[in-house]
Formats: C-alpha cells, sequence, structure tokens
C-alpha cells in the first residue's frame, strides 16, 4: 500500500465536522441528564425496594444518547426503542437458559437480537447490550428469568420514551418523528428532479441501512433542490412577485366580518394592520372557523371553551385570534431568501413592508414558484440572445 493510499485511508477514521448548534447540544445534554434521573425514579416508585431489581441498566444510557441526541433517527423511534429492547431482552433470556457457556449465550443472543429485531423493525444499537445483559448480568439477572424483560427493561423503556417525549414536546422538538411530515414548496421540475419512488428504489439498491428515514431524507433533498434551484436567482426582489392588491384588516374587525372578507376574496389568510399601516399580526381561515366540516374534534374544542366563558354578547374580534409572531419581509428582499422561510419554516404567507415599515404586499408559496419561473424563463432568453450574437456578429 502506497503512502498516499495509507494517508487516504486513515483520513477515513476522522470525523465529520458537527453542524448541530451548542444551543441544541446543551439540550440533548439537558435531556439525557432529565431522561435518565427520571427513569430511575419511576423504576424505583413501581419495582419498590427490591434489591434483585436494578432501578437503572447500563443500556438505557445508550438509548438516552439516540432519544435526545439524535431524536429523527429511526432506531430513536417509539417501537424501536420498546420493541427492539423487550425483544433482546426475551432473546438473551432464553439463551442464558438454553447455553450453559456465557461466551457462546452472548455471542448467540447477539446475533438473533438483530436478526430479529430486523424482522420486527424495531432496530434499536442499545438492544444489542440489552441482550448481553440478560445473559452476563450475574446471578441477580438470572434469577429474575423472564421477569427481567417486565422489571426492568420494559419499564425503564417505557419510562424513559415518555420523558423523552415529553422534554421534545416542551422544546419544541417534533418527537416521534413519523411520515406525516409537512410537504415544503416543490422545485419546478426538470430532468435534474426526482420522485418519491425513484428515492425508494436508490435506497433499496444500497447494501447498508442508512440511519435516516426516507421521510426526512426526502424533505432534505427537496428543500437542497429547492435552494439551489433559488441560489441561482439574484435579480428578482420581493417587490416584483409579491401580490400589491391584499386585503387586510385591523385588530379591532370581527372574526365574521374578516371571515366574510377571507370568502369574498378567495384568500387564505388577512394580514392584521394598525392605523399606520403596520402589521400586527396575521389571521388565517383556520384561525377564524374553528368549526370545520373536517374538524370534528377542532368543533368539539371550540364548544367546551365557549361553555366554559359562559354566555357572552360581544363577538370575538381578530386581535384575539391572529397570530402576532409574524414573520415579514423588505420589498428589496431577494427571493432566493424566501425559500428557507416556506420550505423549512413551514410558513405559507409572508407579509412585505415597504417604506416606514408599512404593509406593501403579500407573497405566498405560488408568488415564490412563480416568481423563480420567470426568473428563469428571462435568463434562458438572455442566454438565447447572447448565443445568437456570438453567431452573428
Amino acid at each position: 500500500m502506497s503512502r498516499h493510499a495509507l494517508l487516504r485511508w486513515l483520513h477515513g477514521f476522522l470525523p465529520a465536522p458537527v453542524t448541530l448548534r451548542w444551543t441544541e447540544r446543551l439540550r440533548a445534554g439537558l435531556g439525557a441528564l432529565i431522561g435518565i434521573a427520571l427513569t430511575g425514579g419511576i423504576a424505583h416508585l413501581v419495582i419498590g425496594d427490591v434489591a434483585a431489581i436494578p432501578y437503572l441498566i447500563a443500556p438505557m444510557g445508550a438509548s438516552a444518547v439516540l432519544l435526545f441526541a439524535v431524536p429523527a433517527s429511526p432506531l430513536a423511534q417509539p417501537w424501536s426503542i420498546i420493541g427492539g429492547n423487550i425483544v433482546s431482552a426475551t432473546v438473551g433470556v432464553t439463551c442464558a437458559m438454553l447455553v450453559h457457556d456465557p461466551v457462546d449465550a452472548a455471542a448467540l443472543a447477539a446475533c438473533l437480537a438483530i436478526c430479529a429485531m430486523f424482522a420486527l423493525r424495531c432496530v434499536h444499537p442499545p438492544s444489542g447490550a440489552v441482550a448481553l445483559t440478560a445473559v452476563l448480568g450475574g446471578p441477580s439477572v438470572h434469577a429474575l428469568g423472564y421477569g427481567f424483560v417486565l422489571a426492568p427493561v420494559a419499564i425503564q423503556s417505557a419510562a424513559l420514551l415518555s420523558s423523552a417525549i415529553v422534554f421534545h414536546a416542551l422544546t419544541g422538538h417534533r418527537y416521534p418523528h413519523g411520515h406525516a411530515l409537512p410537504k415544503p414548496a416543490s422545485a419546478p421540475q426538470d430532468a435534474a428532479s426526482f420522485t418519491r419512488a425513484d428515492l425508494e428504489t436508490v435506497l433499496a439498491r444500497r447494501s447498508e441501512m442508512l440511519d435516516v428515514d426516507p421521510d426526512d431524507l426526502e424533505t432534505l433533498l427537496r428543500e437542497t433542490q429547492l435552494q439551489a434551484y433559488a441560489r441561482r436567482f439574484t435579480e428578482f426582489t420581493c417587490a416584483d412577485i409579491m401580490s400589491r392588491a391584499i386585503v387586510s384588516v385591523s385588530p379591532d374587525t370581527s372574526a365574521q366580518a374578516a371571515l366574510a372578507l377571507i370568502e369574498k376574496h378567495h384568500v387564505k389568510a388577512l394580514p392584521v394592520i394598525d392605523a399606520t399601516r403596520r402589521v400586527r399580526g396575521i389571521v388565517t381561515r383556520a384561525d377564524l372557523a374553528p368549526v370545520r366540516r373536517d374538524g370534528v374534534a377542532q368543533g368539539m374544542k371550540h364548544a367546551i371553551e365557549k361553555l366554559m366563558r359562559g354566555p357572552s354578547t360581544t363577538p370575538p374580534l381578530v386581535a384575539a385570534l391572529m397570530t402576532t409572531d409574524v414573520c415579514t419581509v423588505k420589498t428589496g428582499t431577494p427571493i432566493a431568501e424566501l425559500v428557507p422561510m416556506f420550505a423549512q419554516f413551514g410558513h405559507h404567507h409572508i407579509p412585505v413592508l415597504g417604506q416606514h415599515d408599512q404593509l406593501a404586499g403579500m407573497i405566498t408559496e405560488t408568488d415564490l414558484i412563480s416568481g423563480l419561473y420567470r426568473q428563469s424563463f428571462a435568463g434562458e432568453r438572455r442566454s438565447a440572445r447572447a448565443t445568437s450574437g456570438s453567431r452573428n456578429p
């Protein structure tokens, strides 16, 4: 092996740079601290003062790394931790009972646990340690028999998972990662575009499992595709693509009047402005119409809230229903900067501010796609003219 080839091989051992912000790293560490502490406390309350049953087993620490540090991983989802740990514990106890040599039993337990987790679609790396714990945990663990599956494994797994769900909800992170993902704005289709079928075909050709959910991967690739597409355009600004005929309301407009405006003008949201035309909020059709034909649960919630408030003769005002944390842009903002706002942060309507921060227009996802297409078409025409000029001096 040449020196260059050796250095290149050794370079593969270097870790990739971590792009996660420091606040997120600290959040993950805090989550693990809280999760493990709660898991031990809950296990103590449920199990009681039984010396033979540990309140914490070592694999829970590895599970905490996945649940709090990489919660988007398919290996960190609820079925992975619950199913993987229970299946591996069952396999480990069985191997410990049937195979007398601990090394042979441990190797067989790890092998069968992996195969079982793949078969049941609950691959969870710390579960391999659960299987080994059942084999190598010593007399106290062996004395539990299949009780080891319930206490401590199932109880601690459920406690840690519950802690992760609550912690992520309180800190504003989506967990668990299911398949119902918000769809980002689609880039104009061309030869370089891909479909979900293309992605699944490529993943099926790989000889190893990727630690990323296909839905998350598709969303990431589409956002990257749209960002790369938008990066080519720097001429158009928000002023060029925004809708100027804006229907707006004031904070003291009644909800009924605002909803009537939405129905009349066939829009989905209204900017809320004050007397100086400064944006104070935005109100959507969903904010104004809590009772929907397709939303029985929302209707029940609205009815309960109305019952708790008691009878009232004052109709609700827009000020009480609008969203005050509004994302806005300036008229001179390049349209490429709108891409992450729509694709990554899930905005659907963005007010555009002109002089003195007064409302000048509104941009939707349709406006953005239309602007990207218009600029692309204009660029192609300029390129064609340049090519024609070079051929005909």
